[in-house]
């Protein structure tokens, strides 16, 4: 994937709609819905052959198929994600969005569909492998993410440099003025595979079960979020969950939540 290209994407608020993507059908007077993703940020959610793919989309395509809908992918930067799921810009967002209290005051999650890991990606041989390590050093992160929350918060005295995708970031981390860059494991290892001439390494990681990946809708909008939650709880069961897991996240086990039968990560929305 060229960052060029996926920079003049993101600037363009380009949108692919679902059936325009060639991998999916519905009928010609089915609802749909405007999904605000990412571009950048593999194997989650990225554009790739023309289309918006990566686990959460195929999955979000999936639900879709489901309960009704069709979507249509519109790419756009983290930051202002939630504030256009909220005015109603975008119907869902769909970005490894973790469904922590404070972005519950904006907006509805719905139920879980993954749980991640947040690392710390550093120069190979940096020996940054605790928090306080990184006390005066320049910690890149995507602005408004839980990794920004988390770098300002609980690694002290690091300065907290923030860019609007992970390329941009990322970028930065090559050239050797970052000192750290703060991610999703998943996004993380899979920039250091593709770039296997950078030497980096993960330097720290922290699990974040507690507040798992979810797709946003306004609080305007329960019903949506019902059929969020059917659909996904059908594609748990179903085992759909599971095949995506294999297929994007091949070395990473899949919650045991996520797996056919199990409960699934249930997410509560205050006053719903």
């Amino acid at each position: 994937m060229r960052s060029t290209l996926l920079a003049a994407l993101t600037a363009g608020v380009l949108a692919v709609s679902l059936t325009a993507c060639g991998g999916d059908s519905g009928a010609s007077d089915a609802q749909v819905l405007r999904v605000g993703t990412l571009t950048d940020a593999p194997p989650a959610i990225y554009f790739k052959n023309g289309q918006f793919t990566g686990f959460d989309n195929e999955l979000l395509r999936d639900i879709a198929k489901r309960e009704g809908f069709q979507v249509e992918f519109v790419g756009t930067e983290f930051a202002g994600l939630l504030a256009s799921v909220s005015s109603g810009r975008f119907d869902v967002g769909s970005s490894t969005i973790s469904a922590t209290e404070a972005r519950k005051k904006t907006v509805l999650f719905s139920n879980g569909y993954h749980t991640e890991y947040t690392v710390i990606v550093t120069a190979k041989g940096a020996k940054l492998t605790a928090l306080d390590s990184f006390k005066g050093k320049r910690l890149g992160v995507v602005q408004a993410s839980v990794q920004d929350d988390f770098a300002s918060k609980k690694v002290p005295g690091a300065e907290v440099v923030r860019f609007p995708d992970y390329n941009a970031g990322f970028a930065q981390l090559r050239n050797g003025t970052l000192d750290g860059w703060v991610v999703p494991s998943e996004i993380g290892n899979q920039y250091i595979e593709q770039n296997a001439s950078v030497p980096l390494e993960v330097g720290f990681k922290i699990e974040s079960k507690d507040t798992p990946s979810a797709y946003a809708v306004s609080k305007k909008n329960k019903d949506l979020l019902d059929k969020l939650n059917k659909g996904l709880a059908a594609a748990i069961a179903d085992g759909t969950v599971e095949k995506l897991n294999t297929k994007f996240y091949p070395d990473s086990p899949l919650p045991k939540e996520l797996e056919p039968g199990g409960p699934g990560l249930p997410v509560t929305n205050p006053g719903v």
